[in-house]
């Protein structure tokens, strides 16, 4: 993951003196070039400060080394020796795949490393040879094997041991780094020129922490990290190297979140609501079921801030039924009775009108009126709501993306809410919230966070949390089986539909192609239909269908003319059919808990109890974990950390939270404390000392070069 770091700041000043070489552009690092600099572009990389923190994905360690004669088969080693010759011939199966031999001598025998190349023609021998020169002393590392009594190696790494960078190698007989390539760049060019950078740029590396944080933490100094994790000389080196360096991005990240947040309060008035009045209460009145405490507490939370001299800026956090919808509803028909209008801005056309559906159910007897803004209406339903928004008509609209496009105006927006947050880009919010003047802001997700995993990712938001769901929801029954069981969950699911339930079949996620999930799901649902349920109605549902086709299917399902829907994760969030009672999951292991948990929550939404079947041969132990989380609870703050606990919080820095700028270093399983270390030690730093001229002036500096520009409110 990338972020760029020259990327200038809106909330900090930035002085000529800040300013360093590392926001040189990369083509200044000796042994780059113009046309190097071209193609470390398309991995992120634009400055020296990018290609420093452009880290290794793994390590070869190549630190043992040993005579020829002394070689363990399996074992990485390193030799070092004579080339005594050198051979490039063509492959019997494919004349444009080359062999390269090389047998090289030491002491105690001789070993045979092999490379392959290949040509654009048969007739033409490789351009360069992998294999180094005849007479060359050079270091050899890879993984030897034994056949034969000969000693042998496959594409094994080479350099010149008469010479080396600074007296070291760089590519055998150390621990070696492992980098991302692309097309024209190979790992040794790519481990030159990071070295070249540490050379000719180290000296400009300056420490960005303070010196208690590094003593309280056991943490080493920035320029030793960074020689470390490119060129350690251990593996504990490494780890700690890379330990120091997420601890950064991390502490960074929450302080930067943290300067926002006092920022956007300190940056002006909003549209302050008065205390609530005959329309709350009737809203209140009106409700056909009592509120749980959470909700109460979330509601006063919320009536806090629009009644308070600052723009609301919130999020909600709820589980799967835990009504966050009513909470939202409040706020709308709050912002209403104060002379505002309300947006409601959905990731799918599928919530959003489910979203309209309810909100005209809670709103219409108020005599609040509700439209709907989406990519499938009729020109004629579209200029009606568009007409009706832009003279104050329409007092809540409800919508897709299609809300933030160019022609929808508001008479005078009090209030915008995006559902299910984190499927938006900062850069969407942002645009729904400018319709307005300074509108107050409530975010919504169904995904439950760990509270410390909430403060790195929500730190310029009030967040609230609805952790308790209504009394008299049935918890969803949820079982694992192999997948040699399908014939009795075909079965079962038959029997549920014979009693006038109906049923859902997710597909396996396939990560690398939306186009592949999207076939897997239509062929099984042909499969389904020709030789399994024959007698029933079974639907397809995916991502690439259009709207219109989406909403033909959905219609058909909650209206029962479908039996069984065979689905992608297209209907994992906020797809509500309360009559649907069996919930498939295919290869289940494929699925994060926190999504099978938001699939689980599309059944036993009606009055009949809902089963969730995981379909799954779980063959890792953490599949296997995973299963038994699903089975064993519904809560879905403790699914996220179990979730949190065997993934790591990679996830959730990842693409599901759009909005968080893209960090350098990959967030792993095993970095749970750094997070939580990086969290305490921004919350005790004083943010006014970040301000020019101030005891922590190069800290805040650093903040605003890495994330200036890129954070940008998460929550709007």
């Amino acid at each position: 993951m990338k972020s760029n770091s020259s990327t200038a700041a809106n909330h900090f000043t930035i002085t000529s003196s800040q300013q360093n070489r590392l926001d040189d552009p990369v083509a200044y690092v000796r042994g780059v070039g113009q046309a190097r600099a071209e193609k470390l572009s398309c991995l992120g990389i634009r400055t020296v400060s990018d290609l420093l923190w452009y880290l290794p994905r793994r390590y070869q360690d190549f630190t043992s080394t040993k005579p020829i004669a002394d070689t363990v088969p399996g074992e990485p080693v390193t030799i070092m020796g004579e080339v005594i010759s050198v051979e490039d011939k063509p492959t019997s199966r494919d004349p444009r795949l080359w062999l390269s031999i090389a047998r090289i001598r030491d002491d105690s025998g001789i070993a045979e490393a092999v490379w392959f190349t290949r040509t654009k023609s048969p007739k033409l021998r490789p351009r360069f040879s992998p294999a180094p020169p005849r007479g060359a002393l050079v270091y050899l590392s890879g993984v030897a094997e034994r056949a034969y009594g000969k000693v042998s190696f496959a594409n094994p790494e080479w350099e010149d041991a008469t010479r080396g960078v600074e007296g070291e190698p760089l590519n055998t007989a150390r621990v070696v780094p492992v980098y991302g390539l692309t097309e024209g760049l190979g790992q040794k060019a790519v481990r030159r020129i990071v070295s070249n950078a540490l050379s000719g740029y180290g000296d400009e590396i300056r420490e960005v922490l303070p010196f208690e944080v590094l003593g309280r933490y056991g943490l080493p100094e920035r320029r030793w990290a960074f020689l470390n994790v490119h060129f350690p000389s251990d593996m504990a080196s490494a780890s700690l190297a890379r330990r120091r360096l997420t601890f950064e991005e991390l502490f960074l990240l929450r302080l930067a979140l943290k300067w926002r947040k006092s920022q956007y309060k300190a940056s002006g008035t909003g549209l302050k609501h008065g205390p609530d009045g005959q329309l709350v209460a009737a809203f209140m009145k009106n409700l056909p079921f009592a509120l749980t405490r959470a909700q109460e507490k979330v509601i006063r939370e919320i009536a806090g801030d629009m009644e308070g001299p600052t723009p609301m800026a919130r999020l909600v956090q709820g589980d799967v039924g835990s009504g966050k919808t009513v909470v939202a509803a409040y706020a709308l028909v709050k912002t209403v009775e104060n002379g505002y209008q309300g947006a409601m801005m959905a990731p799918t056309e599928i919530l959003a009108e489910q979203h309209l559906l309810s909100l005209k159910k809670l709103l219409g007897p108020l005599g609040i009126s509700v439209y709907l803004i989406s990519g499938s209406q009729s020109q004629k339903e579209r200029q009606e709501a568009l007409t009706a928004a832009r003279s104050g008509a329409a007092q809540v609209v409800v919508g897709t993306h299609a809300l933030i496009q160019g022609d929808v105006e508001f008479s005078q927006l009090g209030l915008a809410i995006t559902d299910e947050q984190h499927r938006f880009g900062v850069t969407q919010r942002a645009i729904l919230a400018a319709k307005g003047g300074r509108p107050h802001v409530l975010v919504m997700s169904a995904t439950p966070i760990p509270r410390t995993l909430a403060m790195a990712i929500y730190g310029d938001l009030d967040v609230s949390v609805i952790d308790e769901l209504p009394p008299g929801r049935i918890p969803v029954e949820t079982h694992w089986v192999m997948p040699s069981q399908r014939p009795r969950v075909y079965q079962f699911v038959r029997e549920q539909v014979s009693r006038g339930r109906q049923a859902y079949i997710v597909c396996p996620l396939v990560e690398e192609s939306e186009a592949l999930s999207v076939k897997a799901a239509a062929s099984e649902a042909e499969r389904l239909e020709r030789d399994v349920f024959p007698d029933l109605k079974v639907g397809l549902l995916h991502g690439r269908m259009s709207s219109s086709e989406k909403d033909a299917v959905m219609t058909d399902f909650r209206d029962g003319r479908i039996d069984i829907l065979i689905s992608t994760t297209v209907i994992e969030v906020g797809v509500d059919v309360p009559n649907a009672s069996v919930m498939v999951i295919e290869d289940a292991e494929r699925f994060g808990l926190a999504q099978l948990h938001q699939l689980r929550g599309r059944v036993g939404r009606g009055r009949h109890r809902g089963y969730c079947i995981l379909v799954s041969q779980a063959a890792s132990e953490v599949a296997r974990q995973r299963m038994q989380v699903m089975q064993r609870t519904s809560d879905g703050f403790e699914i996220a950390e179990q979730d949190l606990r065997l993934r790591g919080p990679g996830e959730f820095f990842g693409t599901r939270q759009h909005g968080l700028p893209d960090l350098n270093v990959d967030i792993l399983p095993g970095d749970l404390r750094v997070l939580a270390e990086a969290i305490e030690a921004a919350e005790g730093v004083d943010i006014e000392e970040l301000g020019p001229g101030r005891r922590l002036e190069q800290l805040g500096h650093e903040i605003s070069r890495r994330f200036g520009g890129m954070i940008s409110w998460t929550g709007v």
